[in-house]
C-alpha cells in the first residue's frame, strides 16, 4: 500500500467513526477538510472503500429515506458506508501510532485533523516529532542557502527565503500547540483563528462536524 492510500484509508475510517456516510458526502468532507485530498477523485475513493469493505472494516447498507425507496429513473439507491467494530478497533490502532510517517506533511495533516479523537500523550509525541522533522528541514534549507546564495538570482533567492519562513512559522505554531498540551489545555472551544484553525503550510486543518456542509444530491452519490 502506498503512503497516500494509507492516509486516505485512515481519513475515511476516521470520518465514518463519526457517522455513516455515502460516497458523495465522504468525498465532500475530505475535499473541504484536508488539502491533501483536494484533487482526488471518485476513481480513488471507491477502490479504497471496496478495500475497507473487503477487510471487514466497513459494511455497505442501502440508504434510508425517500431516495432509497423511490430512486429517480436510471439511478440506484444510495449506498451508505458504516464502520464495523473491527474497523473502529483498527482506526484506534492507527490513531495510536506515532512512528516517523506521522511526521510527514500529508500524514501529519490527516493525523492533526483527528486530534480531537487522539489521546494527549499521542498528540504530544506526534507534535514533537513533527517539530523535530521541521527543525531538521530548516537546518538543511539554511545550509543549502548559505552554500548557493552567491549563485542564485534575486527571484530564486526570494523563493527560498519564502520557503524557510513558511517552515519557521509552522515551527512557532507547533511550539504553541506543544506548550498548550503540556499545560493540559485542549483546543476544543478555541476562538476562530486560534491554533486549531490556523493553516501555516496548507497541510493542516480541522475537520468540520457532520452537518456543517449542505448535502446536495448529484448523480455521483449513487455510485458504489
Amino acid at each position: 500500500m502506498s503512503r497516500r492510500s494509507g492516509i486516505l484509508e485512515f481519513a475515511v475510517l476516521g470520518l465514518l467513526r463519526e457517522s455513516p456516510m455515502h460516497g458523495y458526502e465522504l468525498r465532500k468532507r475530505l475535499n473541504t477538510s484536508l488539502g491533501v485530498f483536494r484533487a482526488f477523485s471518485y476513481g480513488t475513493l471507491y477502490p479504497c472503500l471496496k478495500t475497507l469493505v473487503a477487510n471487514g472494516w466497513l459494511i455497505e447498507e442501502q440508504g434510508t429515506g425517500p431516495e432509497a425507496t423511490a430512486p429517480l429513473a436510471g439511478r440506484r439507491a444510495k449506498i451508505v458506508y458504516r464502520l464495523t467494530a473491527e474497523g473502529k478497533e483498527h482506526f484506534e490502532e492507527l490513531l495510536s501510532q506515532t512512528g516517523p510517517d506521522a511526521y510527514e506533511d500529508e500524514s501529519f495533516a490527516a493525523r492533526f485533523a483527528f486530534f480531537g479523537q487522539t489521546s494527549r500523550d499521542v498528540r504530544m509525541r506526534v507534535l514533537e516529532g513533527r517539530r523535530s522533522r521541521l527543525e531538521e528541514r530548516l537546518e538543511k534549507m539554511r545550509a543549502s542557502l548559505a552554500r548557493t546564495r552567491e549563485r542564485l538570482d534575486d527571484y530564486t533567492l526570494e523563493l527560498q527565503r519564502h520557503g524557510m519562513e513558511s517552515v519557521e512559522r509552522e515551527v512557532r505554531w507547533l511550539n504553541e500547540l506543544i506548550e498548550s498540551e503540556r499545560a493540559g489545555r485542549d483546543l476544543k472551544g478555541s476562538a476562530p483563528g486560534g491554533p486549531a484553525q490556523q493553516n501555516t503550510t496548507g497541510a493542516t486543518g480541522v475537520l468540520p462536524r457532520s452537518g456543517d456542509e449542505p448535502r446536495p444530491d448529484t448523480p455521483d452519490d449513487t455510485a458504489t
